[in-house]
């Protein structure tokens, strides 16, 4: 799933090719594309169906476009969700499930989705202009309403690993799980590490890292591991060859050269050095 860097790209592009133009019609082709939408894809076209797209906006993985009638288009990309600015008049991609024309008549926005697990909804808008659907989502790092002083108590009161809680959406949201890794690979902690062990001043450094390797990630477009993860132009990020740890079993760490590890973590693969980041000593259970 794209984290905050990618799905912050797509934004941007949303901004500078959609806000400001009015919905003239869309298509919304199968039923899964909008299961989200419970009155169904003829319903949510209806609704969209003249509305103004005045901003697009974000907080964590979650992306939507605010809308004149304070409704938002809630747009989830899933596995392999993409929002493609496209001529009109192009042949259709094979996995493109709603199509826009606006009434400017210039180019379209296709939502395409190979996996189908992502999808569009309309949500109110609460008074934070936070979809209430997106309401359990905590804010990200880049949000003014980030307090990471607060993050950081909440961590620390935590009996469970710092990765665990750095991929928790309602404590922090953005951070997957490359971004995790790569944040605990320079802060030198182990994912496995219990967060209640840890200091502050690590969590808080642990919550700077992620920041500034998501930041840097912004400046390359993203990391696009999978094909799919593209901007509204089709074009994919390349900040995967900056990373040093996800992904990079077996080759030197670039810190001091022990070959970096993959252990399972969550269903997922994690990564870290056995020198820099070692694993957290056995917890002992006393009885009685």
């Amino acid at each position: 799933m794209p984290e905050l860097p990618e799905v912050e790209v797509v934004r941007r592009g949303l901004a500078d090719h959609v806000v400001g133009r009015r919905i003239a019609g869309a298509e919304i082709t199968g039923l899964r594309v909008a299961r989200r939408h419970v009155a169904g894809p003829e319903d949510l076209a209806a609704r969209i169906k003249g509305a103004t797209v005045t901003s697009a906006a974000r907080r964590g993985k979650y992306l939507w476009l605010v809308l004149d009638a304070d409704e938002a288009l809630i747009v989830h990309l899933g596995m392999s969700g993409q929002m493609l600015v496209k001529p009109a008049g192009l042949p259709r991609d094979k996995h493109c499930h709603a199509v826009f024309d606006f009434a400017d008549d210039g180019p379209q926005l296709h939502f395409v989705d190979q996996r189908t697990f992502g999808g569009l909804a309309l949500s109110p808008l609460n008074l934070d202009g936070v979809p209430a659907a997106v309401a359990h989502i905590a804010p990200d790092p880049f949000e003014a309403s980030f307090d990471q002083a607060a993050v950081v108590r909440r961590m620390k009161a935590r009996d469970s690993a710092v990765k665990r809680a750095l991929l928790d959406q309602s404590l922090i949201s953005g951070i997957g799980n490359i971004y995790a890794d790569e944040a605990l690979w320079r802060a030198k902690v182990h994912g496995e590490r219990i967060c209640a062990t840890l200091t502050k001043p690590t969590l808080s450094r642990i919550l700077d890292h992620a920041r500034d390797v998501m930041s840097e990630a912004l400046g390359h477009g993203g990391t696009s591991f999978d094909a799919l993860y593209v901007n509204v132009n089709g074009a994919s990020g390349y900040f995967d060859r900056s990373l040093h740890a996800y992904g990079r079993e077996g080759t030197p760490c670039d810190r001091c050269g022990a070959p970096m590890r993959r252990e399972q973590f969550m269903n997922r693969s994690s990564y870290s050095c056995p020198v820099c980041q070692p694993r957290p000593r056995p917890r002992v259970r006393r009885l009685g």
